[in-house]
């Protein structure tokens, strides 16, 4: 694959996301109004409502297998060049949890656009977490979910507040402040929703319950039964709409490096 064509995808994978999310953080300024606590998977079940639906969804699902790709170059073969140390290992690994995640979105994406949906969305944590559950040893695996997924919480929080992101764009935030501000609000956005999601995970790992797990939508219903918890609900719905924002300004200027086959042995911990 060619370094133009390799980049191409991973825009428009950035791009694919900023727009789901986008739509996840409208729909739920609007549900701080009317009720109901959105996710990505019922951000793209709209789409599928609108005329040509299965069209864009087809569309929005390649285009998440190109932030698929892009993220296990990330991950797998260090296209960030990121060190070699335990930092460095455990960003990879929380890049090739999120090439994970997105896969399972990409999948739902192709696969109502087929029209070849076997279920109802929805669920989805709690069905996978229960499943991991049943494994040996089933409460710590999903208590090592819970915390990777704490940790990529903290992670976008530290990101937007010292904004650390502008290390991989090429973006002037000088000229952009208004902009900049809203990617550091989504940032902090996400962070917070994956620190609810995450203490789910604990929780269900210690109390041996996968029904105590949750998803983005039980993070936001929980948000909204929190004292003033319509306002903080639509305070998290504008962030998540932001981190959207977020992802067109990915889509835009992040600096994408398609890796060598060197770069991927030298990225390869040596045990």
């Amino acid at each position: 694959m060619g370094t133009e064509k390799f980049e191409w995808m991973a825009r428009a994978g950035y791009a694919a996301r900023g727009l789901v999310y986008v739509l996840v953080g409208v729909m739920a300024m609007l549900g701080s109004i009317g009720g109901g606590s959105p996710d990505s998977e019922s951000a793209l079940q709209m789409v599928l409502s609108q005329p040509f639906g299965r069209i864009w969804l087809g569309f929005i699902g390649l285009c998440l297998i190109g932030l698929i790709v892009w993220r296990l170059a990330q991950s797998l073969a260090n296209a960030d060049n990121h060190p070699a140390d335990l930092k460095g290992y455990v960003v990879r690994a929380g890049l090739l949890i999120s090439a994970i995640t997105y896969s399972g979105l990409a999948l739902f994406a192709v696969t109502h656009a087929m029209m070849m949906s076997t279920g109802k969305a929805g669920g989805g944590s709690t069905s996978w977490t229960a499943w991991l559950m049943q494994q040996p040893y089933g409460r710590y695996l999903v208590g090592i979910v819970g915390l990777c997924i704490l940790g990529a919480g903290a992670a976008h929080i530290v990101k937007g507040i010292r904004r650390s992101y502008h290390h991989y764009l090429a973006f002037d935030a000088n000229l952009h402040p208004t902009l900049d501000s809203c990617c550091v609000y989504g940032l902090v956005a996400k962070g917070i929703v994956f620190l609810i999601i995450a203490a789910f995970f604990l929780y269900a790992a210690v109390m041996v319950d996968p029904e105590q797990a949750g998803s983005m939508a039980d993070a936001l219903t929980w948000v909204r039964q929190q004292p003033f918890g319509g306002i903080l609900y639509f305070a998290i719905g504008l962030g998540l709409a932001c981190f959207g924002v977020y992802g067109f300004v990915e889509a835009r200027y992040r600096r994408v490096a398609r890796p060598s086959l060197d770069q991927a042995r030298r990225s390869i911990p040596v045990i």
